[in-house]
């Protein structure tokens, strides 16, 4: 397997586990989310329902990334569209990545707002992130020379 085929497999299962996890699991990510003394709160339902937004944007990307692994479509075999997709899925890890950066400059969870990055599953989100982020990146960069 290849470096940009392992890359790809990353991709697929980070972005079919982050549906399952805002999507399917909702209930489950609330909790991650919020402290259990604010559960009660009227406006925890919304936010546990709004999650799911965040599962179905992962889904496509994941598919995106499987579609590639398992199929290897021709417009896939151009150097210059390989660079573009490591490219697209570095900034999808990117941005996730770097959304919690302010929360961690912050200290993380401050009284019931915002939630923990340095420990618990938000840590593995915060890290791996960042690892696929550079993952992608170096593929990206692996294929430059080629174009």
């Amino acid at each position: 397997m290849s470096f940009a085929d392992f890359v790809l497999l990353l991709n697929t299962l980070w972005f079919g586990g982050a549906f399952i996890q805002f999507s399917v699991a909702q209930h489950n990510t609330l909790k991650i989310l919020v402290p259990r003394e604010e559960r009660a709160n009227p406006i925890a339902p919304t936010l546990s329902a709004s999650v799911a937004f965040l599962g179905a944007m992962n889904l496509p990307i994941g598919l995106l990334s499987l579609y590639l692994l398992l199929f290897r479509p021709p417009f896939f075999q151009a150097i210059d569209a390989q660079l573009a997709l490591f490219v697209f899925f570095s900034a999808c890890h990117f941005s996730q990545f770097a959304y919690n950066l302010p929360v961690l400059m912050r200290g993380g969870r401050i009284g019931v707002a915002y939630w923990p990055v340095l420990r618990g599953p938000m840590l593995r989100i915060f890290v791996i992130d960042a690892a696929l982020f550079v993952a992608n990146l170096v593929a990206a960069v692996l294929l430059v020379p080629r174009v």
